[in-house]
């Protein structure tokens, strides 16, 4: 479930105080589990890449994670782009993906917090941190630094594009709680939506879908039209949260971080895992089983892939990027 904000720095040293907590329970070495039997994994990342990883909070009943998506695939398909610690600061690094070699750094900023592509790949959005705001900016995809602010002031994160690039949809957090925002880039107009967070626009359709929490403080998540005004809760369960829909490239499938629950002989470790359904909220399935927590996945330009952050296969809970194959 999304919470306020912190900086980059401050989810790094949480995470960090989360590994000692539950090293000696937990075993990140390996790279999958049996329940995961029949799926591809591989590492796209190493450690010296320093991925970052959204916090995630435990406690004997709960758990909670920031619900950011740090991850995004080029139009192309050529590169992936993720956010990087390095320096003191967090930034977007893009790397190839269909050869071996180092990341190159897109962003140049102090406390960037989560970002995507546009769809014509020329642009990447992003928030930032700075002081007590989020501000979003967009930069080119491809060269230099320079950046256009989109919003100033408020505590703006999470935008996508629509399919159009006439808008941006992002969440906006107010005392009143968190609500879903467009800015249209032709003439600067802000408008605003509903409640909810981590919007994410359906292609060719006045429609996006995006998390809310309920009255008993679990993730939902909902379908909104926001020309008609209808709203569908989709995918609901009495025990588990969900968050971070993204549909998938054929519109058949929705992809989303939920929680899970492990029990062991000694104890239940509450947990992170990635999820699909169809995008009716039918055939709801849990895709990921292992210890470690798997986080802000996105699909891969073809539908037959699936890459997302995790400590998996780190003896030390090291984040990395992976991949694996959808079956589906």
């Amino acid at each position: 479930m999304q919470r306020k904000f912190k900086k980059i720095a401050a989810v790094l040293v949480c995470l960090l105080g989360l590994q000692e907590a539950t090293a000696q329970q937990v075993d990140y070495s390996v790279v999958s589990v049996p329940e995961e039997s029949g799926i591809d994994f591989m590492q796209i990342t190493t450690a010296s890449d320093y991925v970052c990883l959204p916090i995630v909070k435990r406690t004997s009943n709960s758990i909670n994670w920031l619900s950011n998506r740090i991850l995004d695939i080029s139009t192309d398909g050529k590169n992936i782009a993720y956010l990087s610690y390095r320096n003191n600061t967090s930034n977007i690094f893009i790397k190839a993906l269909g050869k071996q070699g180092s990341s190159v750094q897109r962003t140049n900023r102090a406390n960037v917090l989560d970002f995507s592509y546009s769809p014509d790949g020329k642009y990447i959005s992003f928030s930032e941190t700075r002081g007590k705001n989020n501000q979003i900016f967009q930069t080119s995809a491809a060269n230099g630094y320079v950046c256009r602010q989109i919003t100033n002031g408020n505590q703006d994160y999470s935008p996508v594009y629509s399919s159009d690039m006439k808008q941006i949809f992002f969440a906006r957090q107010e005392m009143k709680g968190v609500s879903i925002w467009s800015y249209n880039i032709e003439n600067n107009f802000l408008s605003n939506y509903t409640s909810g967070m981590n919007p994410y626009p359906i292609p060719n359709s006045n429609t996006f879908i995006c998390t809310r929490t309920n009255a008993e403080g679990r993730s939902e998540i909902w379908k909104i039209n926001y020309e008609t005004g209808v709203e569908e809760c989709i995918i609901s369960d009495l025990e588990r949260s969900f968050t971070s829909p993204i549909p998938s490239p054929d519109g058949n499938w929705i992809l989303f971080v939920g929680s899970s629950k492990i029990i062991a002989d000694r104890f239940t470790y509450l947990n992170t895992d990635i999820y699909v359904a169809r995008t009716d909220g039918t055939n709801l399935a849990q895709i990921t089983y292992h210890a470690a927590d798997d986080l802000s996945p996105v699909w891969s330009k073809d539908g037959k892939y699936i890459y997302f952050i995790s400590q998996r296969g780190s003896a030390d809970g090291t984040a990395n990027i992976w991949r694996m194959s959808f079956n589906y």
